[in-house]
Order: structure tokens, then C-alpha cells, then sequence
């Protein structure tokens, strides 16, 4: 079993099985289940204890610790089909609007031919997408975070792939609706208009209002974070 399933599947594994206070099953019943070694297991405890997922307590067991989670840890569990907690997922994008905003300024900045050249490229993709009556789940995913690589900062652009990966199955549903898709794109041309045109301003004014769409998605799916505290 490759490392980066082991992990996911343990991530998954572990929040199935874990007693009302915490507690997982131990590594050699894991490693049982999983017919690896428990060298394997210890391993991807490892990582799943520097996510800050699970804590290992000596003499007493592993023992999730997913309030304590960390954003990279989030994406796992998205990918192992571990239910988030709504007010994180709220969070999160409420995180992302902030981030993409802020990229679309330095992106006017610091933007090369290049980048330039693979948003004409992703815009072009999507059209052939719409005329043939897909949606653009990837193709969205591909345009913001171009504009994030524009930065030229390659941190950034890090933490913004983690959000789309956490969304990366609800996508497809979002841009099923051809309406939302058709609007989605013609967005992010007037983007890259600006962004052309190197104004800062206006990109992040057109940056906001684009994914206020998508954050008003996520709060009728979850209620808002007041709703999802209740």
C-alpha cells in the first residue's frame, strides 16, 4: 500500500473506529487491518501526529485530536471522505476569499507573459467546456490558482491548493448548474481584463464579488456559521 493511501485510509479508518472518548484502535490492530507492517503504521502515525490528527499518549493509546488539526490535516480528511465540521468549512472559505483577493493585487504586479498566456489558455479550456455543455470544476480550480502562482510567491501558492483540494469533490456539483458556470466564467474574464490591464484595484474588487458568490454557496449548504454552531 503507497504511503499517501496508507494515510488517507488511516485518517479514515481512525474516525470510524475511535471510542467515544477519543480513543483508536492500537497499532498492531492496524496494522492487521491494513496487512502492513507495523513499522508502516507507526510511520503514518507519525504524520498523522504532526498534522496534529492523533496524539499517541504513553501508555494509554492513540487518540484523535482533530480540533487541533491543521489545514494541510483538513484536506486529508476531505480526500479520506471524512466529514468536516461545517464552521470549519465555513472558515475555510471565508480564509480563501481573504487569500485570492490579495493574490489578485500582487498578481497585477508581479503577473508575467506566462502567466498571462495560461490564463488565456485555461479561458479558452473553458469555453470549449461550456459549448459543450460541461461544467468547469477544473478548469476554475486552474484559473484562481494560476492567479495565485502569479504571485511568485510559492507558499502562498501552497496554501491555496489545500482549499481545492478540501472542495475538490463538492466542485463538480457547483458547476453543474450551466447558469453558474456560464456567470462563473464571464467573471473571470472581466479578472483577467484587469489583471491585463494591471489594476490592482479593480481585480481585487472584481475578485471579492466573484467569490461571494461561492461563499454564499457554502452558507446555504451549512447554514452560515451561526446555524452551524447550533
Amino acid at each position: 500500500m503507497k504511503e499517501n493511501s496508507l494515510l488517507s485510509d488511516l485518517a479514515a479508518h481512525l474516525f470510524s473506529n475511535s471510542s467515544g472518548n477519543g480513543r483508536t484502535p492500537s497499532e498492531r490492530e492496524l496494522a492487521e487491518h491494513f496487512g502492513v507492517s507495523r513499522g508502516q503504521v507507526r510511520e503514518a502515525l507519525a504524520i498523522l501526529e504532526a498534522m496534529r490528527i492523533v496524539e499517541r499518549r504513553a501508555k494509554s493509546g492513540i487518540y484523535l485530536t482533530t480540533t487541533e488539526a491543521s489545514v494541510e490535516a483538513m484536506a486529508l480528511f476531505a480526500r479520506a471522505g471524512v466529514p468536516l465540521d461545517p464552521i470549519l468549512i465555513y472558515e475555510t472559505v471565508e480564509l480563501r476569499k481573504i487569500h485570492e483577493i490579495k493574490a489578485a493585487e500582487l498578481a497585477c504586479d508581479r503577473a508575467t507573459e506566462e502567466n498571462y498566456q495560461h490564463l488565456r489558455d485555461i479561458l479558452a479550456a473553458s469555453e470549449a467546456k461550456l459549448a459543450a455543455g460541461e461544467g468547469l470544476a477544473r478548469e476554475d480550480r486552474d484559473f484562481h490558482l494560476e492567479i495565485v502562482r502569479a504571485t511568485k510567491n510559492s507558499v502562498f501558492h501552497r496554501v491555496c491548493s489545500v482549499y481545492y483540494v478540501m472542495g475538490e469533490h463538492r466542485l463538480p456539483i457547483y458547476f453543474a448548474d450551466a447558469a453558474r458556470s456560464r456567470r462563473s466564467h464571464e467573471e473571470h474574464i472581466r479578472i483577467y481584463e484587469a489583471l491585463l490591464a494591471r489594476d490592482g484595484n479593480l481585480a481585487q474588487a472584481l475578485m471579492s464579488a466573484h467569490l461571494q458568490g461561492a461563499e454564499s454557496y457554502w452558507k446555504g449548504l451549512i447554514g452560515g456559521p451561526a446555524k452551524a454552531a447550533g
